[in-house]
């Protein structure tokens, strides 16, 4: 069976309200997918690109990469005094 015989039986079970939910689900995946026009080959070497700038980022900007970059003041531990009433 296909999947689209497959789809077709699922959705013929289902109420009337959930199957006007489903139509406008499928129509908004065919209108982004028309939008993206990218073929299931691309979209997983586009996720491959994806993970591999995630990595990239993770290498650049690692444990202590913004050391000397922020700076708070001296009294950053300090009681703040419009909460004094409540210590």
């Amino acid at each position: 069976m296909t999947i689209e015989a497959t789809i077709l039986k699922n959705i013929e079970n289902l109420p009337e309200s959930v199957k006007q939910a489903v139509l406008l689900y499928t129509e908004f995946l065919a209108s982004q997918y028309s939008k993206q026009k990218i073929e299931p080959e691309e979209e997983i070497v586009s996720k491959s690109l994806v993970s591999e700038s995630i990595q990239d980022a993770e290498k650049k900007y690692g444990y202590g990469s913004l050391a000397g970059k922020i700076i708070m003041s001296d009294d950053f531990d300090e009681p703040l005094e419009d909460l004094q009433e409540y210590m």
